[in-house]
């Protein structure tokens, strides 16, 4: 219930028409607390779309707007406590950039879908012009909205695991196994373009997935890769599978594997992080489960649960609901959401605290480039560009 005198966050959405995706997600994930509300948004380039998308969202239709940039402009045009707040961008990857530096310099937060543009030299004059705002950046790794990821990340943190020796981390689809770009399907349309999607297909999508989770569980950063990149579909134009061998920078060794076409995989990430004293392993497919795998101990179980026993106190916030009332993805991205409304009230600037940020967008296309790069390289390491 809010609390007399408190209005909502008012939201503005980019993207996510009739046909999409993430949209709907997005748009779900922002209700479930009750502390943001829709109030306009430009959802598709055509134009019966985004009538429908705006008629079936109950939007008031003088604030359905025909492009980003009339939403931009309109929307600046309106009263303080009327006008948008925040701006939701799930657009495909080329368009993050161009509309996140042009909502940060009329005065709105931002929330983006990963990965953060379509090269690491754009997005970081994107994170220069945060930096001189009174802006809020955030990026949608929803994964880090699970609570027993908090969880994994707390047992590194205070040495459960011991000193971190290696990590394995992959993220198998399979619903990229047919050529389903050539029958016009809009989601693998873009993803397989790299006027859309930028220099990577499958490791820009679900790779970055795996290596925000990888250096977020493990606090360390990924400094050097070997990484191979494979289109197995004849005729696609970017890559659909890959794998890299890397190193971090507390001395851990690991291997991250990306593939959309695993026949038969759904959303299979999964990580695993050893240590000299144990390991851990958690999977997105059954997120409310934790192993933890003492070193000559029988292994631990740990759920995750409202008022649950044994859960710090990052896990335990991000928990809505009693034990073994399941708990998934639309959770995980309205725990990203709670935070950024707070964040919002707060007054914050920059980074929304507990929301992935401007950083890890940097650090996801440092990836992506380095990725790139050793795919045509006759090196064996090459240097992942270091972010501060």
């Amino acid at each position: 219930m809010n609390t007399p005198g408190k209005q909502k966050i008012r939201m503005g959405m980019v993207g996510g028409g009739e046909g999409a995706f993430i949209g709907a997600v997005h748009r779900h994930a922002a209700a479930l607390d009750g502390q943001i509300e829709l109030v306009c948004g430009a959802f598709s380039r055509d134009a019966a779309n985004n009538q429908r998308t705006g008629a079936d969202l109950c939007l008031d239709p003088a604030r359905l707007y025909s492009s980003w940039q009339q939403l931009l402009q309109q929307e600046a045009k309106l009263p303080e406590d009327q006008r948008m707040q925040l701006l939701v961008i799930v657009t495909p990857n080329q368009l993050h950039v161009p509309i996140s530096r042009a909502a940060i310099a009329a005065g709105f937060h931002v929330f983006c879908e990963k990965p953060a543009g379509v090269t690491l030299a754009e997005t970081q004059q994107l994170a220069v012009e945060l930096i001189a705002s009174n802006s809020l950046y955030g990026l949608a790794h929803t994964y880090l909205g699970y609570p027993m990821v908090w969880q994994a990340k707390e047992l590194v943190q205070n040495g459960t695991l011991g000193t971190i020796r290696k990590i394995f981390v992959e993220y198998p689809q399979g619903w990229l196994t047919e050529d389903l770009e050539s029958s016009r399907n809009k989601q693998a349309s873009w993803r397989t373009d790299p006027a859309q999607a930028g220099a990577s297909g499958c490791m820009a999508d679900i790779g970055t997935h795996a290596f925000g989770m990888a250096e977020f569980i493990s606090g360390q950063r990924i400094t050097e890769l070997c990484a191979e990149l494979k289109s197995h579909v004849p005729g696609r134009r970017l890559d659909d599978d890959g794998a890299a061998l890397f190193r971090t920078d507390a001395g851990a060794s690991g291997v991250l594997m990306a593939s959309q076409i695993c026949a038969g995989e759904e959303n299979a990430l999964k990580i695993r992080i050893y240590g000299d004293k144990g390991g851990l392993e958690w999977h997105q497919m059954e997120p409310n489960t934790l192993l933890v795998k003492p070193h000559g101990a029988p292994v631990k179980v740990l759920r995750a649960g409202a008022g649950q026993a044994g859960l710090g106190a990052e896990a335990s916030r991000r928990c809505r609901l009693p034990a073994g009332h399941p708990e998934g993805y639309l959770e995980a991205m309205g725990n990203l959401y709670r935070d950024f409304a707070a964040a919002i009230r707060a007054g914050e600037k920059g980074t929304p605290t507990g929301v992935p940020g401007i950083k890890a967008g940097m650090r996801g296309m440092a990836f992506i480039e380095t990725v790139s790069r050793s795919q045509h390289s006759n090196e064996k390491w090459l240097a992942v560009s270091a972010i501060d």
